[in-house]
């Protein structure tokens, strides 16, 4: 197999038919990968919460199990992190949802200590680690196949098939690389041949998961009937006001990375991190547990199930789950935990004023969230629109992501330099 690109010269088609089947090829593997340590994870998850706990005569999800699988589990990432070779990649806290490759030594500690962390509980999802892994794979692989085939190439493929593979549609990674490229000038040709590789490789990353696991965002919220002037007014309001709490999140992520630093062990970090998760597991209930994609399901199915005092509490504790599992050293993402933080914080808001309707209530609310912790626009607005899967909600999603971007742009993002101060 060759990817050689053809000179600059070359039509669009020539440039573009040599990487057609590589895009296939990765958008399968990557699909795989994910697939792998996501079921790998849920029955390790089946034994350490249901299995376990029963044998033993313990509540599945009272305090002292919830205290002893969390910290049990931050010993055993942090004994990845600490002698596995690698140490399962650089510190996570540094780390963006697409980075240059990894070394191939670091993927066996990074999976192990994602598919640790996924399966004991921790509030972060498996999106960044494993385009991560899948990134440094293509890349190790295609240049083995194909030397003198640019890493760009590689990288582009293998995070747009694990993009899509993740939300069970190409449309996201087409929206991710559309702002990646943005800030890229160079030759190249048209956007959309530029996109037209990773846009291939989602395509059927997303096809593969459909066919084997059946993924859906849709959290069948209350039919939307239309936009009125009150919604537009709630959705406005309610963008806004989710993106200035999860802020303060944001601007704490610094402080709380640094004190788990001055802990200088990777196993005392990640069993003092796993103990005060365990901590806000207790306080939250066993709903905030987890990376939330599951559990946010369980919120959307009753609106009314809890009062708005209990859909704050959960909305609170699970942006600081996500802010100490991100802080002191579990491998993990951050937009899954962050949409459940969102849907709680859309229905508080529905409970306050039962006049928003839910379905606004919760999109928005999870743009502004998402906004304020990935700071990407689009991936912000494709994830609210597919959780309400309603089209007439789209020009209240976009009218509410200005003032919830004003909100958070320029500010400290969730996501630091290597000497630990805040990227802007």
């Amino acid at each position: 197999m060759t990817t050689e690109t053809p000179p600059a010269t070359a039509s669009p088609v020539r440039r573009l038919l040599p990487v057609m089947l590589p895009a296939v090829v990765v958008g399968v593997l990557t699909s795989f990968v994910l697939l792998g340590v996501s079921l790998l994870a849920d029955r390790l998850k089946d034994v350490l919460w249901e299995t376990l706990p029963d044998a033993l005569g313990v509540g599945r999800y009272s305090v002292l199990w919830m205290m002893v699988v969390l910290t049990v589990t931050g010993a055993a990432v942090g004994l990845v992190v600490w002698k596995v070779p690698g140490h399962a990649g650089p510190d996570p806290a540094t780390m963006g949802l697409v980075d240059p490759p990894l070394p191939p030594g670091v993927l066996p500690g990074l999976l192990l200590a994602t598919l640790l962390a996924l399966a004991g509980g921790v509030s972060l999802g498996p999106e960044n680690p494993i385009t991560a892994a899948n990134i440094a794979l293509a890349c190790w692989l295609g240049t083995k196949a194909a030397p003198g085939s640019p890493t760009a190439l590689w990288t582009a493929l293998a995070a747009a098939g694990t993009i899509g593979a993740l939300f069970g549609t190409p449309v996201a990674a087409a929206l991710v690389f559309s702002e990646v490229l943005a800030g890229r000038p160079g030759p190249g040709g048209a956007l959309w041949d530029r996109l037209l590789p990773p846009l291939l490789a989602g395509s059927v990353g997303a096809l593969t998961m459909t066919l084997l696991e059946h993924p859906s965002f849709d959290l069948s919220l209350p039919a939307f009937s239309g936009p009125h002037w009150a919604d537009l007014l709630a959705a406005l309001v309610i963008a806004s006001v989710a993106a200035a709490v999860t802020m303060a999140a944001v601007f704490a992520f610094p402080y709380v990375h640094g004190a788990f630093a001055r802990l200088r062990h990777p196993v005392a970090a990640l069993v003092t991190g796993g103990a005060v998760l365990g901590l806000l597991g207790a306080l939250g209930g066993h709903l905030t547990l987890f990376k939330g994609l599951d559990e946010v399901k369980t919120l959307a199915r009753d609106p009314d199930g809890w009062s708005a005092g209990g859909f704050a509490l959960m909305a609170v504790v699970k942006l600081a789950a996500l802010l100490v599992a991100a802080s002191c050293g579990f491998r993990g993402g951050r937009i899954f935990p962050a949409v459940f933080a969102g849907t709680a914080l859309g229905l508080c808001a529905h409970a306050l004023v039962p006049q928003a309707h839910p379905t606004v209530a919760v999109v928005c609310a999870v743009l502004g969230v998402l906004l304020a912790v990935t700071r990407q626009g689009w991936i912000s607005l494709f994830t609210a629109a597919v959780l309400g899967s309603d089209p007439d909600v789209l020009p209240l999603l976009v009218l509410a992501s200005i003032p919830a971007w004003l909100v958070v742009t320029g500010r400290p993002q969730m996501q630091l330099h290597d000497d630990g101060t805040p990227i802007r």
